[in-house]
């Protein structure tokens, strides 16, 4: 951090302005940061065993023994791939407004360090892997977000002919804004026919703001305009990661025909833990562990996972609004019926089978 207090920010508007100090906890603040982030992803895992257990401790403890930690964290990171591009993103952008807005603060504000500091190789590597992982309907901010880094990049780098910073900084926004607008229309179009305006304004509000962000603001209003928006979504952040982890899979959700002597022939619901050399291990929906033995399953089979969120059925010339890009990439096993056994109804054969 004293190197950066050392070194004045070479660009147009920062590098005219007096050394400013940099406050004496900001390094300890940030070592608590490194220290404590780590943990973050520990809880979550342990917050989705007790989520899926039921609260039950002697359940949450089965799970610990049987599931697989590399599986909680591939699903882990699956779950909030879109939040790591999302967060560099953020302080990029916020950074570079208060970095070029408030040039006397800029050593005191943990934005504008991050934001002088972040290399260009992670902005690009964030940049696309949220083209990648966001849905359709936010790659409209995506593109905001990358012509506002842009635009604050040239601002920050030394000034060049008046003309090309216009340009760079208000005729490139406004020109990737239009390109946008003309591209999801027929989107926005169906989506205020079909009463889904949260999808109509994420697809036309965004490029609005693109030439917006390109610029310094006002002294005293940089401050409120960075700190605090940052400062809400690094609290809301938590809630949402963890709110869409305990929706994750960690569990194969499987249909199990048991056949019990003497009684009908019946299916058991749930999420298989283990099977092992005399009985299989099903958590069923109501968080009860039942022990099956071997030699009463006839089937089983795995049920596709349903979607956290219905389908709208709105695309953009052929795209699904709420689908990424990598769903659109990826090979996809096509669900072409419901097997019986996962609506809890048996199969109508006479042989057993997987």
């Amino acid at each position: 951090m004293s190197g950066f207090s050392e070194d004045l920010i070479r660009t147009g508007a920062v590098s005219k302005e007096p050394r400013a100090v940099v406050r004496p906890g900001y390094r300890a603040e940030f070592n608590w940061l490194l220290a404590v982030l780590p943990g973050f992803p520990l809880v979550l895992l342990v917050l989705r065993l007790w989520y899926l257990s039921r609260q039950d401790l002697p359940t949450m403890l089965l799970l610990v023994q049987y599931i697989n930690p590399l599986g909680m964290v591939g699903a882990l990171f699956i779950t909030l791939s879109w939040t790591l591009p999302a967060a560099i993103l953020l302080v990029r952008v916020l950074g570079g407004i208060a970095l070029v807005s408030s040039p006397r603060h800029t050593a005191t504000s943990f934005l504008a360090v991050a934001a002088f500091r972040m290399p260009g190789w992670v902005v690009v590597l964030a940049a696309g892997i949220a083209a990648f992982t966001w849905q359709l309907r936010m790659l409209p901010l995506l593109m905001m977000l990358v012509v506002a880094v842009l635009g604050l990049t040239a601002v920050q780098g030394e000034p060049g002919e008046p003309w090309l910073m216009r340009w760079i900084t208000l005729g490139v926004p406004i020109i990737v804004g239009l390109l946008v607008w003309i591209f999801v229309w027929p989107g926005v179009v169906a989506a205020v026919r079909a009463g889904a305006y949260t999808t109509a304004v994420l697809l036309v509000a965004p490029p609005l703001f693109g030439p917006v962000l390109t610029g310094p603001l006002p002294d005293r209003w940089a401050r409120i305009a960075t700190h605090w928006p940052a400062v809400a979504v690094a609290f809301a952040m938590p809630f949402m990661v963890g709110v869409a982890f305990l929706r994750a899979p960690v569990l194969p959700d499987s249909a199990i025909e048991v056949v019990t002597e003497g009684e009908p022939i019946r299916v058991v619901r749930g999420q298989l833990i283990a099977v092992d050399d005399t009985s299989t291990t099903m958590l069923e929906p109501t968080g009860e562990v039942t022990f099956i033995p071997n030699g009463e399953v006839r089937s089983k089979t795995l049920c596709p996972q349903a979607g956290d969120d219905p389908a709208s059925g709105l695309t953009v010339r052929g795209w699904p609004v709420e689908a990424p890009a990598l769903e659109w990439i990826a090979p996809t096993r096509p669900v072409t019926e419901i097997d019986p056994r996962c609506l809890g109804r048996p199969l109508n054969r006479g042989s057993g089978g997987g």
